[in-house]
C-alpha cells in the first residue's frame, strides 16, 4: 500500500526509513556489483589481450557491451508482464537470489581467468538487470505518495551513478592488483551480492497490481504489446523518448571520453577515469539539485533547463577545439593547471549535472501519470528503448567518424541535436514548455510559499476558487500547483501577440461578461465542463475582476452554475503578498509602481480543505477565502 503521510520527507530521512531505505540500498549493491564486475572484465581482456576466434581484445569488449544489453531487447516485455501481476518485493527478493547463484559462476570465471565463462556470466547479470529494473522503477509510486516521487526518483538516480563510479574505480583497482586479483575480485561481487540479497527482505511487502494472466512468450508480439500500451497516454510515450533520447547521448559521449582524452588532450588513462567519475557525479549532483528546485513537486519545466544545458555545454566543448597545454602527457595536476583545462572540466560536470534535471522529472512523470495495472510494463517499454537508442547512438558515432568528423565535432552534432529532438517534443507536449515559463518567472519575481499543497487531489476533477489580485496570479498557481491547471480568463487575453499562443497551448478557457459576450460565456461554462468530466482541475477567480483596493469583491455565482452542473469539490486558496507589486491596480502610474515594487518580494498561496460540492455557495467560499488570507 502506498504510504499515505501528509508532510513531505526528505532524501537523508528517507534513506532511514523502511519503505525507501532497502530500495535503495538493494539498488545500489546491484548497480556497484554490475560495473566492478563489468570494468574487471573489461581490464581483463585489454590487458590479457585474450582473443576468442579472429576476435581482437579490442572487438571483444565491444561484444561485451551488446551481450549486456541482449536481454533487455529479448525479456524486457517477459520482465514487465511478471512484475505487473506479482508481488514486486518478493520478485525482487528472488533476482537477488539469482544475483547470488550469478556472482557464484562469476567468481569462479576470475579465480581460472575463463573468459568464455566470464562472457557468459556477463550475460546473466544483464538477465537480471531486465528483470529488477521495471520492478524498482514502478515499486516507487506503491511506496511513496506522489509528493515524495521526485526526491525518491531523484535520490535513486544519485545513488545509481554513485555506484556506477564506486563499482568502477574499485573493479580497476582490484583487477590491478599483483596477487590475488581473481580471489579478491570474487570475495567483492559476492560480498555485494549477498548485501543486495540482505536488503531486499526488508524492501515492504507489495500486493501484486494487475490479475494473473497467461504470459504473453512470443517475444516480438510481446515487445509490440508492450509498446503499444505505453503508447496510450502521449505524455508518457514522449517522455520514455527524452530518456531514450539521453541515453543515447550518454553511450555516445562516455564512447568517446577515452579517445578524446588521447587524442584531443594528449591524456593518460587517469584523466579518462576522472572525467567518467566527474559524469557520474554530475548526474547526482543534478539530480539532487532537481529535487531541491522542485519543491516536492513533479515540475516539468525543469526538463527544458536540463535540454538547455546539455546542449550548451556540449557545444562549448567544441568550441574548445583542440587545446594545446603544453605537456608530453597530460595528467590530472596539468589539466587542472590550465585554464582549458578547467573549462573542459566543468563544461563535462555541467552537462551531467544538467542531465539530472533533464531525467528525474521524466521518470517522474512515467510513474505518475502510467496506468496502475500496466505501470511495470510501461517501464519495460522504456528499457526497450533505451537498449534500442543507445544501439542507435552507437551507429551515429560510427558514421560520423567515418564521414571524417573530429572528436569536438562530435560534441557540436550532438548539441544540435539535442536541440531538434527537444524542440521536437516539446512542440508535442507544450505542457513543458508552459511549465518552464511559469516556473522561470514565477521564481525570477517573487520568493513563493505554498502552504496545504496537499489539499489538491493528485487526480479526479476540481475546482480551484482564488482571490484575484494581479494580472500574473495565474503564473503563481501554474508554478504552485503539481497538476496542469485550466485557467478560466476573459477571452482579450487570448488575442494578445506574444502572450496568446501560450494561454492556448495551457488551453486556457476563454470568458466573457454576459452583457460584453453571452456567446463567450455559454461556451466557456460548456467547456469548464468538458474539462472537468475529462478529470481536470479548473481555477475560476469568483471576483470576477481585479480588486481596487487590496480586499475581496464580492463573488459571484458563476462557481455555483458550475457545480450544479458538475458536482465536484472546490478548494478555496488565496494570495498573499501581491498587493502593491508591478502587475497589480495600487499604483495607477508605471513609475510609481517601479518605485514601490520589489524584485522577488514574498509570495504566499495558502491551499485549503476541500469543500463537498453539496455545500458551495458564493458567500462560503468567499468567507473560506478571507479565513485563508487572515492566516
Amino acid at each position: 500500500m502506498k504510504t499515505q503521510s501528509t508532510k513531505n520527507t526528505g532524501g537523508a530521512q528517507l534513506l532511514m526509513q523502511r519503505r525507501f531505505g532497502p530500495l535503495f540500498w538493494t539498488q545500489f549493491c546491484g548497480a556497484f556489483n554490475d560495473n566492478l564486475y563489468k570494468n574487471a572484465l573489461v581490464i581483463l581482456i585489454t590487458f590479457k589481450a585474450y582473443q576468442i576466434g579472429e576476435l581482437s581484445s579490442e572487438q571483444l569488449v565491444a561484444l561485451c557491451g551488446g551481450i549486456f544489453i541482449l536481454p533487455f531487447f529479448l525479456f524486457s516485455a517477459l520482465a514487465g508482464q511478471i512484475s505487473d501481476q506479482v508481488s514486486k518485493s518478493r520478485l525482487m527478493m528472488w533476482i537477488k537470489v539469482w544475483e547470488i547463484g550469478v556472482m557464484a559462476l562469476g567468481s569462479i570465471g576470475f579465480v581460472t581467468e575463463n573468459f568464455p565463462l566470464l562472457i557468459g556470466v556477463l550475460f546473466l547479470m544483464g538477465l537480471q538487470s531486465t528483470f529488477f529494473g521495471p520492478a524498482k522503477y514502478s515499486s516507487l509510486p506503491e511506496l511513496l505518495p506522489n509528493r515524495e516521487l521526485v526526491t525518491g526518483n531523484a535520490y535513486v538516480e544519485m545513488g545509481t551513478f554513485l555506484a556506477i563510479l564506486l563499482g568502477t574505480i574499485l573493479g580497476g583497482l582490484l583487477v590491478s592488483m599483483p596477487r590475488g586479483a581473481g580471489y579478491l575480485i570474487s570475495a567483492a561481487v559476492m560480498g555485494f551480492a549477498a548485501m543486495g540479497w540482505l536488503s531486499s527482505l526488508r524492501i515492504p511487502k507489495l500486493p501484486p497490481i494487475a490479475q494473473a494472466r497467461p504470459l504473453q512468450l512470443n517475444i516480438f508480439k510481446s515487445t509490440a504489446d508492450i509498446l503499444r500500451i505505453c503508447r496510450r497516454t502521449r505524455s508518457v510515450f514522449l517522455s520514455i523518448l527524452g530518456i531514450s533520447w539521453f541515453w543515447l547521448v550518454g553511450a555516445v559521449v562516455l564512447s568517446i571520453l577515452p579517445a578524446y582524452c588521447k587524442q584531443t588532450l594528449n591524456a593518460n588513462e587517469h584523466v579518462v577515469t576522472f572525467f567518467l567519475a566527474l559524469f557520474s557525479l554530475g548526474v547526482g549532483i543534478g539530480s539532487i539539485f532537481c529535487e531541491k528546485l522542485s519543491f516536492n513537486h513533479l515540475e516539468l519545466g525543469l526538463v527544458p533547463v536540463g535540454s538547455f544545458g546539455i546542449s550548451l555545454f556540449a557545444l562549448d566543448l567544441f568550441l574548445v577545439g583542440q587545446p594545446s597545454l603544453q605537456a608530453p602527457l597530460v595528467t590530472v595536476g596539468v589539466l587542472l593547471g590550465t585554464p582549458v583545462g578547467w573549462r573542459i572540466t566543468l563544461d563535462l560536470l555541467l552537462f551531467s549535472l544538467f542531465s539530472g534535471f533533464f531525467i528525474v522529472p521524466l521518470y517522474t512523470l512515467i510513474q505518475e501519470r502510467s496506468e496502475d495495472a500496466v505501470r511495470s510494463q510501461t517501464i519495460a517499454a522504456n528499457n526497450i528503448l533505451n537498449s534500442l537508442f543507445m544501439v542507435v547512438g552507437a551507429l551515429l558515432l560510427t558514421l560520423l567518424l567515418a564521414a571524417g568528423a573530429t572528436l569536438p565535432q562530435i560534441f557540436l552534432v550532438i548539441a544540435l541535436l539535442n536541440l531538434a529532438v527537444a524542440a521536437y517534443i516539446y512542440s508535442l507536449i507544450p505542457e513543458f514548455l508552459y511549465r518552464f515559463m511559469c516556473w522561470i518567472l514565477a521564481h525570477c519575481l517573487y520568493r513563493l510559499k505554498v502552504q496545504g499543497r496537499a489539499n489538491i487531489p493528485l487526480s479526479g476533477p476540481a475546482v480551484l476558487v482564488c482571490n484575484h489580485v494581479t494580472y500574473v496570479d495565474w503564473l503563481i498557481m501554474a508554478s504552485a500547483t503539481q497538476r496542469p491547471v485550466r485557467f478560466v480568463m476573459h477571452y482579450s487575453f487570448l488575442h494578445i501577440p506574444l502572450t496568446g499562443r501560450i494561454f492556448r497551448d495551457a488551453k486556457v478557457i476563454p470568458i466573457a461578461g454576459s452583457r460584453e459576450n453571452a456567446s463567450i460565456l455559454d461556451a466557456a461554462f460548456d467547456r469548464i465542463s468538458k474539462e472537468l468530466r475529462a478529470g481536470e482541475i479548473v481555477c475560476i477567480y469568483p471576483e470576477g475582476q481585479l480588486t481596487h483596493d487590496g480586499d475581496l469583491n464580492p463573488f459571484r455565482n458563476g462557481i455555483e452554475r458550475i457545480i450544479q452542473r458538475d458536482p465536484v469539490p472546490v478548494i478555496p486558496t488565496a494570495l498573499q503578498g501581491l498587493w502593491g507589486s508591478l502587475f497589480s491596480r495600487k499604483h495607477r502610474r508605471l513609475g510609481q509602481k517601479l518605485r514601490h515594487n520589489k524584485l522577488w518580494s514574498r509570495v504566499e498561496l495558502q491551499i485549503g480543505q476541500p469543500i463537498s460540492p453539496e455545500e458551495v455557495n458564493a458567500p462560503l467560499l468567499q468567507e473560506k477565502v478571507a479565513s485563508l488570507l487572515a492566516s
